[in-house]
């Protein structure tokens, strides 16, 4: 799955988004389960609430999910 921001820039939705959920919620603890729910389709919805919940913008977001990726 991917999302494209107004640059043209892709990100690829993890594989294993299950997983990877689980980390985002180990490193931070305010994220939930609906914070992390992704549904096909909406991925650009399921990066604006991590968003809001961690109080990053949309490049801050992108980076972490990378960070999680690499690991």
């Amino acid at each position: 799955m991917e999302t494209n921001d107004n640059n043209n820039h892709a990100f690829k939705i993890l594989k294993n988004w299950s997983e990877h959920s689980k980390q985002l919620k180990e490193k931070y603890s305010t994220l939930t389960d609906h914070d992390l729910k992704l549904e096909e389709g909406k991925e650009k919805e399921t990066l604006e609430r991590i968003g809001n919940r961690l109080r990053k913008n949309r490049e801050e977001v992108l980076d972490i999910l990378k960070e999680i990726n690499l690991s």
